[in-house]
């Protein structure tokens, strides 16, 4: 029998350089977002075991499933609703590592070291389940499981890991950013200068866009003694929003596509 290959579409959007741009600001929009409920309306800041951010996790958690929710019964890529959910899973992201973090004190280098094995996990899982790990083929509610989880892991992960760089490292929240900054530029001449894989570039880029943004959200609302910008975190979160609404709606958004085989 011959093979004839055809492309399906995927429900996540094609990979580009705007992707990344809306991806780091949902990040960022995450970590201020977050904060902004922990410890604005909370005090979570005040008293770590007060349980704000256990009850500010309760609550973005339960949004976060409602828009996988709606991304899973979406019959094709919905732009709208894919970076609702992505900004869903990062502002849960920093709420359940602060939680962790902080409340159970675990501290920030056993937090991240935890969530990195979640996330090499359920990679290795999602491998092993289905033979490949590229967004191209979430298309399916089984690969849309899988595809979500280890987001969701990768976020809280991103969160922890740019708490320790700035807070323990001595690098500090501008710091941290060029830090993460600077890894994505590496990862990126990799993409354009090596045959490294594709797929391995695309989860490194996409873990480590988390803990940029994390640490551009805190230099943006932390307290200037604290080496942040002392913005208010509401408005910070307000004007980020709109800037990742515009380009969701100026640039282009298209399902991104996986070749597959066919038997003839």
């Amino acid at each position: 029998m011959n093979e004839m290959t055809k492309s399906t579409l995927s429900k996540v959007p094609a990979v580009t350089l705007g992707f990344w741009v809306i991806k780091i600001l949902a990040t960022t929009l995450g970590e201020t977002g977050g904060d902004a409920v922990t410890m604005g309306l909370l005090h979570a800041d005040k008293n770590a075991q007060n349980g704000g951010y256990l009850v500010g996790t309760a609550i973005f958690l339960a949004i976060f499933i409602a828009a996988v929710i709606a991304q899973m019964q979406a019959k094709k890529f919905n732009a709208w609703i894919y970076w609702f959910a992505i900004i869903a899973s990062t502002t849960v992201g920093t709420t359940m590592a602060d939680f962790c973090d902080r409340s159970l004190g675990i501290g920030y280098a056993g937090g991240a070291s935890i969530l990195l094995a979640c996330v090499l996990a359920s990679l290795a899982v999602w491998h092993l389940a289905l033979g490949t790990v590229n967004v191209t083929t979430v298309a399916t509610p089984k690969v849309e499981i899988f595809y979500w989880v280890t987001i969701t892991f990768s976020q809280t992960l991103g969160t922890a890991l740019g708490d320790w760089t700035a807070d323990d490292t001595g690098l500090g929240y501008s710091g941290g950013a060029i830090f993460f900054g600077s890894a994505l530029v590496i990862l990126a001449a990799l993409y354009y200068w090596t045959s490294l894989s594709r797929v391995f570039l695309f989860w490194a880029a996409f873990i480590l866009t988390r803990p940029l943004g994390a640490t551009l959200g805190d230099f943006l609302d932390k307290p200037t003694a604290h080496g942040g910008l002392d913005l208010s975190r509401p408005l910070a979160s307000i004007i980020i929003l709109v800037a990742i609404v515009v380009l969701v709606m100026a640039l282009p958004q298209r399902a991104g596509r996986h070749p597959v085989a066919e038997q003839s």
